[in-house]
């Protein structure tokens, strides 16, 4: 198939309304050396299945192909009691089979124990009032049955299962900036995560609110109305523990050198924000790649997850560790605000098979099994890092990206691992290995 032409000299404005052919066209002969090379890299990446491509196509705009990241499995999560099989989508080495060995050490363990704080999620109007503060509240007061009677249309169905509107506050901001003023409402969207029901509850408060400004004295003036991805009040924890001496395990000669070791690398992760930023980014390996398996919106769990980490003033730890004489507790607690109903979780093949393979969770189920691959993937982090180094392991998993990258055959394949077996893996040690291997 040819595809159609369309000149650089065209207006630029017009790009969105090119058909999917007409845009790659102008891409690959605008920007690339060679655009021939350049089209057939994007096809490539197209779904032969015409339907399931259009699909694809329609989750976003302007959309000219499909970029693939891996879709791998980390088994044996014991969660609560229950076995999962736990899917994620990542492209760095090494998180899958670091959650898999840290599930694998806990299974005997006594598995993941995790709990729900709360599923509260938080949304905003944000106004500006250049009156009386007594008489807006007052105002507010007589608006609070409107709010809800004029959003019954957008909460009725939330509300047959169980969840809707909670509470609607006015908020003072006057000491952040001039004449600011919010107001803040929470809700319960059960298994949904509930972005557009909230967002459209606060609209209609907004208008609810416009329309009713005349009987203010002074000037009222709506700025915007958002949900918050600050979730503080949408809680997940999840902890490992056992005795100390369980600690014992291959690389864990000294359980209790370990144990004190691995207390004090979370303790300075508490202390210190240079190394809190990687310790935290470790935790969000495994959190991210469930979130983006299960189609939910991994760009706002990271966004409140840092928020928590520095909720005191100092970004900390997301994770915590408790030594007693005897027994090892390793925590953490982290803002999840997910979703197993609504968005792609209906749409895309994979959230579907990810969220089957998951056995149908809950909303409050998935934090549970988020929280928990998190967790895993801190302690394999620091497991490493306090007792082998992180890079052995990591370096032993980046060998096939080396030696793809080499182009390496398959006879290349086994000298390179038979000769760094047990060795220290470099991109440089390897480009050299395999030279001298093609030279001889």
């Amino acid at each position: 198939m040819q595809l159609n032409s369309f000149k650089m000299t065209d207006s630029a404005a017009s790009f969105s309304k090119l058909s999917k052919l007409e845009k790659i066209d102008f891409i690959a002969s605008s920007f690339f050396k060679e655009p021939t090379l350049a089209k057939n890299v994007l096809r490539n990446y197209w779904n032969t299945d015409e339907k399931l491509q259009q699909l694809h196509d329609d989750f976003i705009e302007n959309t000219i192909s499909n970029f693939y990241l891996p879709l791998g499995v980390a088994p044996h999560f014991s969660i609560n009691g229950n076995e999962y099989f736990v899917p994620m989508v990542i492209e760095e080495s090494s998180v899958v089979a670091a959650a898999a060995k840290a599930a694998k050490f806990w299974k005997t363990r006594g598995g993941f124990s995790t709990r729900i704080i709360g599923q509260e999620k938080i949304g905003q109007v944000h106004f500006t009032y250049n009156g009386a503060s007594n008489e807006l509240q007052d105002w507010f007061a007589n608006c609070q049955s409107l709010f809800r009677e004029e959003t019954a249309f957008i909460t009725k169905n939330m509300e047959k299962r169980g969840g809707g509107i909670l509470t609607i506050e006015l908020r003072n901001a006057t000491d952040k900036l001039p004449n600011y003023y919010q107001l803040h409402a929470t809700f319960d969207t059960k298994d949904s995560m509930g972005a557009n029901f909230i967002n459209s509850c606060l609209e209609q408060f907004a208008a609810v609110m416009r329309r009713e400004a005349d009987k203010l004295n002074g000037q009222l003036d709506v700025v915007m109305s958002i949900l918050s991805n600050y979730v503080t009040n949408c809680v997940v924890e999840a902890k490992v523990s056992c005795s100390i001496a369980e600690l014992k395990d291959k690389g864990i000669d000294d359980p209790e050198l370990f144990a004190k070791r691995f207390k004090m690398a979370v303790d300075i992760a508490r202390a210190e924000p240079y190394r809190a930023v990687t310790h935290n980014k470790g935790i969000m390996n495994g959190i991210d790649a469930v979130v983006l398996a299960t189609g939910n919106d991994f760009r706002a769990i990271e966004a409140a997850a840092h928020a928590y980490a520095a909720r005191d003033g100092q970004y900390r730890s997301l994770s915590f560790c408790e030594l007693t004489e005897t027994q090892f507790t390793f925590g953490l607690q982290v803002p999840l605000a997910l979703g197993t109903v609504g968005g792609l979780t209906s749409l895309h093949p994979l959230v579907k098979f990810s969220l089957e393979l998951l056995k149908n969770p809950s909303a409050a189920q998935l934090m549970e099994i988020v929280a928990a691959t998190g967790l895993a993937q801190n302690f394999a982090a620091l497991r490493s890092l306090t007792t082998t180094g992180i890079q052995a392991g990591h370096m032993k998993m980046h060998l096939n990206n080396i030696l793809n990258q080499l182009e390496a055959n398959s006879e290349e394949r086994k000298a390179v691992q038979a000769e760094f077996n047990g060795k220290a893996v470099s991109h440089a040690g390897v480009h050299e290995f395999i030279d001298k291997l093609r030279k001889s």
